[in-house]
């Protein structure tokens, strides 16, 4: 069964770009069969780190964000989607006028949204708007970026008055050195790439570098694990 998987997150900065690349490599290291959706036309990361399993999608044209349904009616796969910021908009019309979430529930594809967030008052006020026109409506993932920031109270409080029964899921992020990060963004590796490229002519990062990565993959994989076994079974 196919599971569309969105990243997003409404502001800017929160970390969307980095988790569809962990998540990427995730779905590569487990051996799960994907393809990377990148509507984030002005930098378009994704296809940048993972060019070869991305394509661009064009969330302002339909036929182009049709082609994600398609995809998923066709084969078994794992399709991920990379928002921009301010993109709800384009989402919402088409989830709207193409009854996108209804034809989902029909054909039994889940639809799993990963909403990025850190520790700023206008996430939580951006999130809270989301959970109020999505919740039930979509399975929806919190994701809190430890490295945008420690203070998550109010977004776990936010969750809590939810209630148990909300269907909303938490999970953190752990946050990778900033300067490990920089360097494997500077020498566009995957994260394959970040924790197996070495050679003295090769650019490449240091051992301790290298360990540093492979302590955040296994720690986020963790995270990763956590949230998507807590999902219904339809979802995982």
């Amino acid at each position: 069964m196919s599971t569309i998987h969105v990243i997003g997150g409404e502001k800017g900065g929160v970390g969307k770009s980095v988790f569809a690349r962990l998540l990427s490599q995730y779905f590569l290291d487990v051996g799960q069969k994907y393809l990377g959706l990148d509507a984030d036309q002005s930098h378009a990361t994704l296809s940048r780190f993972y060019g070869e399993f991305t394509q661009p999608v064009q969330l302002d044209e339909f036929e182009s964000s049709d082609a994600i349904i398609e995809a998923a009616v066709e084969e078994d796969i794992n399709l991920l989607l990379d928002l921009p910021a301010q993109s709800e908009r384009f989402l919402d019309r088409w989830f709207e006028e193409s009854g996108v979430l209804e034809l989902c529930q029909e054909m039994e594809i889940p639809l799993v949204y990963w909403y990025m967030i850190d520790d700023g008052t206008d996430s939580a006020g951006l999130l809270k708007q989301f959970l109020n026109k999505y919740r039930g409506k979509l399975q929806c993932i919190v994701v809190k970026n430890l490295g945008r920031g420690s203070n998550f109270n109010g977004i776990d409080q936010l969750i809590t008055n939810l209630g148990a029964n909300s269907g909303v899921i938490s999970a953190q992020l752990p946050a990778l050195h900033p300067a490990t990060m920089n360097k494997i963004d500077k020498l566009s590796f995957s994260f394959w790439g970040a924790q197996n490229i070495r050679g003295t002519n090769t650019p490449h990062l240091s051992l301790m570098e290298r360990q540093r990565t492979k302590v955040w993959m296994n720690k986020a994989y963790t995270a990763l694990q956590d949230a998507l076994g807590k999902l219904p079974v339809s979802s995982q």
